[in-house]
């Protein structure tokens, strides 16, 4: 049985989310404060597959919790938020969070995401897909990926990247000038079928990359919409 730590300062959103859980087979644990989750993250983290984020909160908010929970474990994480909170959001992506849900949301859809994210995890684990070929290295212009290190080199610079945006970047250099659906993206990297709202979760993930890769996110050199089909990764050199 998998188990999912879920932390939200309204009890009634923990005690619905619980039941939702609890009716497929998960066992939880629940807290209502970002410093009680990390706390208990801490103690029992061999326990937990999968944490559920409140951003909202009193004590530590949600956005700290996953910094804090980012030194020391690599627990999938999906932030719990409301649409006025898309700021707050973002910045957890670009942290370590893996996913997120918007209040209110609809149950198949937290079931969906949280199965979706406790299978990639137990599959890989807390590590980015390993590569067994020889050659680790994928290149395009000025972006230079060694698969075997995990190091992402842009003009010359070495950047960081989150374990789902190093995924999603290794899945254009190896479909260079192809163009990718969001559907396609999502079930690539987190091999899974493609769920509710998943678009959402990929152009998030794609906008953060451009932030790294790109000199201007706003006029792309790399990742670039084509409009009502996906996204590609230009051909460059």
């Amino acid at each position: 049985m998998y188990t999912c730590l879920v932390c939200d300062d309204d009890k009634d959103i923990v005690s619905a989310i619980k039941i939702y859980l609890e009716s497929e087979g998960y066992g939880v644990i629940c807290a209502y404060n970002g410093k009680e989750a990390v706390d208990i993250l801490k103690e029992r983290e061999s326990e937990i597959q999968i944490v559920l984020l409140d951003i909202m909160m009193p004590v530590m908010d949600g956005v700290e919790a996953i910094r804090k929970i980012r030194e020391f474990s690599g627990v999938p994480v999906i932030f719990l938020s409301a649409k006025s909170e898309d700021t707050d959001k973002i910045l957890g992506l670009n942290l370590g969070a893996d996913d997120y849900i918007t209040k209110p949301f609809n149950p198949l859809e937290l079931q969906a995401r949280v199965k979706s994210n406790v299978r990639r995890y137990t599959m890989f684990g807390a590590n980015v897909v390993e590569d067994t070929k020889s050659d680790n290295k994928l290149v395009n212009g000025g972006i230079e990926m060694d698969d075997a290190t995990k190091v992402v080199v842009v003009d010359g610079n070495v950047i960081n990247l989150t374990k789902t945006e190093y995924n999603i970047l290794k899945c254009f250099l190896e479909n260079t000038g192809i163009v990718l659906s969001p559907d396609t993206i999502y079930e690539k990297v987190w091999n899974d079928t493609a769920v509710y709202g998943c678009d959402n979760t990929v152009a998030v993930h794609i906008r953060h990359l451009r932030e790294k890769l790109e000199i201007n996110p706003s006029e792309p050199r790399y990742l670039k919409v084509v409009w009502g089909y996906g996204y590609k990764m230009e051909k460059i050199g």
